[in-house]
């Protein structure tokens, strides 16, 4: 089993279409939306959920007003300034700056402090026209989305593992934080979609940067690349001094937009296109077992 891992630095490069494309070639495969904060491999593969379950994100106090007596020890001991009051002078604590530390509930002499589990987030096993799919969603302002990269990443193996598939392609999140991290540790390899502007080439550098210390084999290719033959040609140039192997340099074309507003892949949309022909490429290099 080959796990692959597709990864941008940054939003708004294509990583999520070139995936897709990927998924609509691929064969034998299980897929993984690691994006959780801000999923939306869905909206191309349109999953049919199998399974539903909650994901705890964590703890947050709470405080019974009825049982406070105004002491204000918790809002001394709580170093994250998350317990107010409000203008009717009853104490509260703010779910969005509290970290579950516990350590008001440990304090309080009224006993008026509690947690209370978030579990405002959910999992999902779906199956699309191309197999499984492993995605989730997290509500606003929750936290531990490392952790919920890591529980859908082990969903996805055994599946695959259940299933004898071959291989399990992940839709990473952008940037270079916790949930990149959870998306990268113990995959086989990493595809690399470079949009050609300024913050596309210095995104993309950071996460090279974080790569390294994985030591993960990596790919790379250009979306977008006539955009800025310029930026493109540095880029490529980088890759070379880093011995990255660009798969593909794909060009703008609207044909994509088009697939996407009919929800389909590139590879549906216009299968015998020099984009759809790229992917199959790019999928030849990435499955081989190198």
């Amino acid at each position: 089993m080959q796990e692959i891992t597709i990864l941008s630095g940054k939003g708004g490069t294509g990583k999520t279409t070139i995936t897709a494309a990927i998924a609509s070639i691929a064969k034998n495969a299980v897929f993984c939306d690691n994006d959780v904060d801000a999923a939306d491999l869905h909206l191309i593969l349109e999953p049919n959920i199998l399974k539903e379950n909650s994901f705890d994100s964590g703890s947050k106090a709470i405080i019974d007003i009825e049982k406070c007596t105004n002491c204000d020890i918790c809002i001394d001991h709580c170093r994250f300034d998350s317990i107010h009051y409000d203008k009717s002078d009853n104490i509260y604590v703010n779910p969005f700056e509290c970290e579950g530390c516990r350590l008001c509930e440990r304090v309080c002499p009224a006993d008026a402090i509690s947690m209370i589990r978030s579990l405002n987030n959910y999992e999902y096993v779906s199956e699309t026209r191309f197999g499984y799919m492993v995605h989730a969603k997290m509500g606003a302002g929750e936290e531990n989305s490392g952790r919920l990269v890591t529980s859908i990443r082990n969903k996805s193996k055994e599946i695959a593992k259940e299933n004898n598939l071959d291989f399990i392609i992940n839709d990473g999140p952008p940037g270079i934080g916790c949930p990149v991290i959870s998306s990268v540790t113990g995959t086989n390899k990493v595809l690399l979609v470079i949009e050609p502007t300024k913050s596309g080439f210095h995104d993309i550098k950071r996460l090279i940067e974080l790569l390294e210390s994985f030591k993960v084999k990596t790919y790379a290719l250009i979306n977008k690349f006539d955009i800025n033959t310029e930026i493109s040609t540095e880029v490529e140039e980088f890759l070379k001094t880093l011995n990255i192997p660009l798969l593909a340099k794909i060009p703008f074309d609207t044909t994509i937009v088009e697939a996407m507003i009919n929800k389909q892949t590139i590879s549906e949309f216009a299968p015998n296109s020099e984009i759809s022909k790229m992917m199959k490429d790019v999928w030849s290099v990435l499955s081989s077992s190198n």
